[in-house]
């Protein structure tokens, strides 16, 4: 039985409880401009910033809005009430996917809607960010207004002071920091004392500043960073995006990554990506590019291969692969043993990850999925496409993913780059605990990159290491790949 979901043994006491009441009301029918402030308690002088938003956004956009105008990272947890109190008996909260995951109370923040939870002026929301320093926010809505003409869905329209640095301790050190640097204020070496009475004297005040209020920043970041559609005139803005209609691999790495910026790119390539329309693949195109793989089959054949003692192919094969496929112009060697012959090692390798081939008994056999792909090229390209990524633990699935999504966004410049960073944000780092290099993302990816490079998926040809800018073909077959759940296929001959 799930956490959190295990029958509760009434008492006295519980029969005369008052039922909790959801203070969530309807969605609205239309959608209008929601003006808020957003102050941060036990702050003062106030730090607060002002908001319109759309009042049709959900409270997972919210939280990523409210991320960028105060200068947060997303490195903590946080949640959403809505009630008397923060702390209320009464008071429903809205969790992020994490606290979900715990098995807490509550809601996902990601199925509320912001018209939920506010709909007059006056109305609050409470908004908690890192549960260790405890940044506390009040989000009052303070006027519902018409949309107007070309306007956004969110923009950051006022606000006061700059936010604090992650994990600097809280708002009473926040507080100290803020006096401590102020050069024009007569208690700011009274503030940097404490703080070194506090810290240690060899403490670097400045690494404790947060991000100055700059309403222009905050609002390119909203525009451009978290893929802020702009309203047309006299039309309906796009739906935002709703993770529960995304393919299962790719919305649970999108809430799996843990820092704004990057999850805000993440939408942004799942946008361009157009993961709704149906795949169509023509049975040429599909028989050109899965030529290595049928040949391997072919090779293969009903008898299957003798592998060496070591379970690698024979010497024969190996040169065989090398002639016949061309492999020669991209690897060094005789090209005679697989286990110095890296492009055949990857080839026979990823056909057993892709279910096509497997070892029994000393020999290399094809599977039934590899007798039923073997004289069929559309399906043998479709077999290969839902075998992807290719990969033996996590990190390198997620790495595969992010190839397969930027591929099919044709935005796959420094791909590895842009992985490293997800992948860092993400939570993996190296063994001494440092973030992932755009190497270490690219060793990540390896295998299903391997594949990609062996069927023609990238326009820098098979010889090449580089995902400089995915083939037209390339960009198909990385959207099938994605759309394994649910699947259209098709073929055009």
């Amino acid at each position: 039985m799930a956490p959190g979901t295990e029958p509760r043994r009434l008492t006295a006491v519980d029969l005369t409880e008052t039922p909790v009441r959801s203070p969530r009301g309807p969605r609205r029918d239309d959608v209008v401009t929601y003006r808020v402030r957003v102050d941060l308690e036990g702050t003062d002088p106030p730090l607060w910033r002002r908001l319109e938003l759309a009042s049709d956004l959900f409270l997972d956009q919210v939280h990523d809005i409210i991320q960028v105008a105060f200068g947060w990272t997303d490195s903590h947890l946080h949640r959403f009430a809505s009630g008397p109190d923060r702390f209320d008996e009464q008071t429903e909260h809205y969790l992020c996917p994490f606290d979900v995951a715990e098995g807490d109370t509550g809601i996902p923040a990601g199925h509320v809607r912001l018209d939920e939870v506010l709909a007059e002026p006056g109305d609050l929301l409470f908004y908690s960010y890192d549960y260790g320093d405890d940044w506390e926010h009040v989000i009052i809505l303070e006027a519902v207004l018409p949309v107007a003409p070309g306007s956004g869905l969110a923009v950051c329209t006022g606000g006061a002071r700059r936010g604090p640095a992650e994990d600097c301790g809280g708002t009473d050190i926040y507080q100290l920091v803020e006096v401590a640097t102020d050069r024009g204020s007569a208690q700011a070496a009274d503030a940097a004392a404490e703080l070194a009475e506090m810290f240690g004297s060899d403490l670097d005040i400045e690494a404790m500043v947060g991000t100055d209020y700059d309403p222009d920043e905050i609002n390119g970041a909203l525009k451009v960073d978290w893929g802020v559609v702009t309203r047309p005139a006299a039309s309906v803005r796009p739906r935002p995006l709703d993770s529960s209609v995304l393919p299962p691999p790719v919305a649970k790495l999108l809430d799996a990554v843990r820092t704004s910026p990057e999850r805000r790119m993440l939408r942004r390539l799942i946008d361009c990506a157009d993961l709704t329309a149906p795949v169509l693949i023509d049975a040429t195109v599909a028989a050109a590019m899965v030529r290595p793989y049928a040949w391997l089959l072919d090779r293969v054949g009903e008898a299957g291969i003798k592998l060496t003692a070591a379970g690698y192919l024979p010497p024969a094969d190996v040169e065989a692969a090398v002639s016949e496929l061309g492999l020669g112009a991209e690897w060094i060697g005789k090209g005679n043993r697989e286990s110095q012959t890296l492009p055949v090692l990857d080839l026979r390798e990823t056909a057993q990850r892709a279910g096509l081939l497997r070892k029994y008994s000393g020999r290399l056999q094809m599977t039934p999925r590899g007798h039923a792909a073997r004289a069929d090229p559309v399906a043998l390209w479709w077999r290969l496409a839902e075998s992807m990524p290719t990969a033996r633990d996590d990190c390198e699935r997620q790495a595969g993913l992010l190839l397969l999504l930027m591929l099919s966004a044709d935005e796959a410049a420094d791909w590895a780059e842009v992985a490293a960073g997800v992948l860092t944000a993400i939570g993996w780092q190296t063994g001494y605990g440092e973030a992932l290099s755009s190497s270490s993302a690219f060793h990540a990816a390896w295998s299903t990159h391997s594949v990609l490079r062996r069927i023609g998926a990238l326009e820098s040809g098979p010889g090449s290491y580089r995902a400089d800018k995915p083939s037209r073909e390339g960009v198909i077959f990385a959207r099938a790949a994605l759309l394994t759940w649910p699947v259209v296929r098709s073929r055009r001959r």
